[in-house]
């Protein structure tokens, strides 16, 4: 072998060993940044690892992702815990009418875990009081005891003192106060309001 082939020979191994070199070092750049390269993307070296660039890349990814859902939940209109039951009934988005006292009610339930429907309440006001807040039954058992049924839903006092529900008013003819507690009764007795069909 002459000197000039042994030249050539050794400059070709001392490139190859610089690039596996630089390799290896960018290799472990990618895998393990110091607080300077952190926040940068992850770029691969000409000839690093493809698998643990993809690993790191991957995993920043999903890491990414992550942050990106939990903001996006925050910041979500749905995200919010429901309304409180103080803050619905001072809300006054309902109406003053049967259809509202339904539906702040329902409101009230869903917050409160009260099973009911829409349907389930309405039918059963209509049968108890045909919608009027101010009923009163002076004629049955209750009645003659002196503890007479009242309200939309012909709620007795024990009964109401009973399954009233906190934050709505403490008063027996009140629509909301008495639908609420009445439903609280039933999901009680019955497993909810939409199961009475008779007398309660």
């Amino acid at each position: 072998m002459t000197a000039t082939t042994r030249r050539a020979l050794n400059v070709r191994k001392t490139s190859v060993a610089g690039i596996a070199a630089a390799g290896a070092a960018a290799c472990a750049l990618t895998l393990a940044p110091h607080s300077a390269h952190a926040a940068e993307p992850v770029h691969s070296a000409p000839h690093s690892a493809p698998v643990s660039v993809s690993t790191v890349t991957a995993a920043q990814h999903h890491g990414e992702k992550a942050a990106h859902h939990a903001t996006a939940a925050k910041k979500a209109p749905g995200a919010k815990r429901a309304d409180t039951v103080s803050e619905i009934v001072k809300s006054k988005k309902y109406g003053n009418d049967l259809n509202g006292w339904i539906r702040e009610s329902l409101a009230i339930m869903k917050v409160k875990h009260i099973p009911g429907s829409y349907e389930g309440l309405h039918r059963n006001i209509m049968r108890e009081s045909s919608g009027n807040p101010k009923a009163q039954n002076n004629w049955d058992v209750n009645a003659r005891n002196g503890i007479p049924s009242k309200g939309l839903l012909q709620v007795i006092q024990p009964t109401f003192d009973t399954y009233h529900v906190k934050g709505t008013k403490h008063s027996l003819t009140d629509p909301v106060a008495n639908i609420v507690a009445a439903a609280n009764y039933a999901a009680d007795k019955y497993g909810s309001m939409d199961n009475v069909n008779s007398a309660y």
